[in-house]
């Protein structure tokens, strides 16, 4: 089985999806690895590095279109799912219930697709959770990030001079993000207060130096594997007028806030970002799905009402050599569970195979995309 990584070509994409130790350990296991020439550039691998491993360097042509198996970080452009064989398999992120070009481009090459975002959440997947590695990573570079752009530090500080007061930290949401976020900030010196629906991750929360912001939970909060699913306009009115106070003393608010498949919630809204401090900073970690903040922008920094706010939409590839190292190991897990060197499995009664497969040689297999494939192919 040809094992193939893509060099990825979406905007400020720096990972790559297999290390070079990922494809010693293929290689390893029987599995034939290709590598885009210089796909790894981005993430420190250099092409020396591959060929050592084990794999070849071969043209963008030849990764796509010998590839029995594609590996790839974000998810293929129409233009490149027509470069893959008919009939291979690709693994990446796909975010296949809001990407509908991406899964008519599929159906009509007979591509067997899982999507790594859809991995089932529950223990014997963690190794190939990468939601929660990339994730984790995005929590500590929102806090630097932030930090970058605060013109005081964390830390109370004594000095001859005179005191310096702790910078205060709001940090909105206690999943993987919002936790690393929380222990960064704590470890850099700030105060942090932190606001989640989820009553469960105030232990999580308080166990890290975190101050729990309390909101009672009623029946429109709709919980999934520990995961918010929904929750309903009044009760984001409640968590806005209770968090109002606190976002106008901090000094920088981070936002994690994400609802899968649907539009991020909104917790800040414009009269928020105008009672803050002037000179203060927020992080808007949900900017690629609509953004917890009202005036955040998509892939910008920008200045309002003396706020600097901040969109980056892709903190992990701000932090290439580790994202990819454990993304790497996250899709070698993956992989390994689902095949072996000469062919898959497909058990399509085992949970992580089920929650994972979104097209199988080319028809749409999972229940969460209800798509017009027509019309997607047709835009």
């Amino acid at each position: 089985m040809i094992v193939s990584v893509a060099k990825e070509t979406e905007l400020k994409e720096n990972r790559v999806a297999l290390s070079p130790d990922g494809v010693k350990e293929l290689v390893a296991k029987g599995f034939s690895c290709i590598l885009e020439k210089d796909a790894g550039l981005n993430s420190y691998f250099t092409n020396e590095a591959y060929e050592a491993a084990g794999a070849k360097i071969v043209s963008k042509d030849e990764a796509f279109s010998t590839a029995d198996v594609l590996l790839k970080v974000a998810p293929p452009v129409s233009d490149e799912v027509k470069l893959m064989k008919n009939g291979a398999t690709l693994l990446s992120f796909m975010y296949a219930s809001t990407n509908p070009e991406l899964v008519a481009a599929l159906t009509t090459k007979g591509i067997t697709s899982f999507s790594v975002d859809a991995i089932p959440r529950i223990s014997r997947a963690q190794k190939m959770d990468a939601l929660s590695s990339q994730a984790n990573l995005g929590g500590y570079k929102a806090v630097i990030l932030a930090a970058n752009y605060l013109g005081k530090i964390f830390p109370m500080l004594t000095t001859a001079a005179g005191t310096i007061r702790p910078s205060k930290v709001v940090i909105m949401g206690a999943g993987v993000a919002g936790l690393q976020a929380i222990a960064t900030a704590k470890r850099l010196g700030a105060i942090v207060e932190v606001s989640d629906i989820r009553p469960e991750t105030k232990e999580q929360v308080e166990s890290l130096g975190g101050k729990f912001i309390e909101l009672k939970s009623d029946e429109s909060v709709q919980i999934e594997g520990g995961y918010v699913k929904g929750v309903s306009a009044d009760f984001l009115l409640k968590q806005q007028e209770l968090i109002a106070k606190h976002i106008a003393q901090a000094d920088i608010v981070i936002t994690t806030a994400l609802v899968p498949g649907k539009k991020a919630p909104m917790l800040i809204t414009e009269e928020m970002v105008k009672s803050m401090k002037f000179g203060s900073v927020i992080l808007d970690m949900a900017v690629k799905q609509g953004g917890n903040c009202a005036i955040s922008e998509f892939n910008n920094t920008v200045v309002k009402y003396g706020v600097t706010i901040i969109g980056e939409p892709n903190l992990p590839s701000l932090l290439p050599l580790n994202a990819s190292e454990l993304y790497s190991k996250n899709i070698v897990a993956f992989l390994t569970h689902l095949a072996d060197k000469d062919k898959f499995f497909l058990d399509r009664d085992e949970e992580i195979t089920k929650g994972s497969l979104i097209t199988l040689n080319g028809e749409v297999v999972h229940p969460s995309v209800n798509i017009n494939i027509e019309a997607a192919a047709t835009n």
